[in-house]
């Protein structure tokens, strides 16, 4: 099966901007360089603004435990995306489509392309492959990463080795303290 890397690198972006977002205009648009982005966003005055409502509106999407509200949720923000689908080659590569209007400013270009990654990565991977950090979650250690599962198996839990390693030490103690 192929999937469309275009909702994997979106919902990874989205991701890494809600983990930790940059403090300028600039770090955003170096964030979206890093996942694989090249095209020149055109500057607005409030971008840096914009682009954090965006991802406060997206997490509400991470957050929703129920596909059906996730999916209403996801629907609602692909609908206050003035993109529409187009054909583009880049330098003579090979045809792909694209999620984004040409020419607009880094919130709008964002808007679209999270919005739609979001909803082909989970459309493509399972409705439950969004979500926050097992570790904060099930052990209350405050750890509210985001976690977007490009696993395999489908089961990635926690957002990084240390966070599941941490969760196993403290199932491991609790099991140890029931036994003795």
């Amino acid at each position: 099966m192929e999937l469309n890397p275009y909702g994997e690198y979106a919902v990874l972006l989205a991701a890494s901007l809600a983990n930790a977002f940059p403090d300028d205009r600039a770090g955003i648009v170096a964030r979206a360089r890093d996942i694989g982005m090249t095209i020149d966003f055109t500057a607005a005055a409030n971008d840096y603004g914009l682009v954090r409502a965006i991802i406060d509106d997206w997490l509400t999407v991470v957050d929703a435990r129920d596909p059906h509200e996730r999916a209403a949720l996801l629907n609602a923000h692909m609908a206050t995306a003035s993109a529409y689908p187009r054909l583009t080659e880049h330098n003579g590569e090979d045809w792909h489509l694209h999620y984004r209007d040409q020419n607009q400013n880094l919130s709008h270009v964002l808007r679209a392309v999270i919005s739609v990654g979001t909803a082909l990565h989970l459309t493509t991977r399972g409705m439950h492959r969004l979500g926050r950090c097992a570790a904060g979650t099930s052990l209350g250690d405050g750890c509210r990463a985001v976690v977007v599962d490009t696993t395999r198996n489908g089961r990635q839990q926690y957002c990084s080795v240390r966070c599941a390693n941490r969760a196993a030490v403290r199932r491991h103690r609790a099991k140890s303290a029931e036994i003795s």
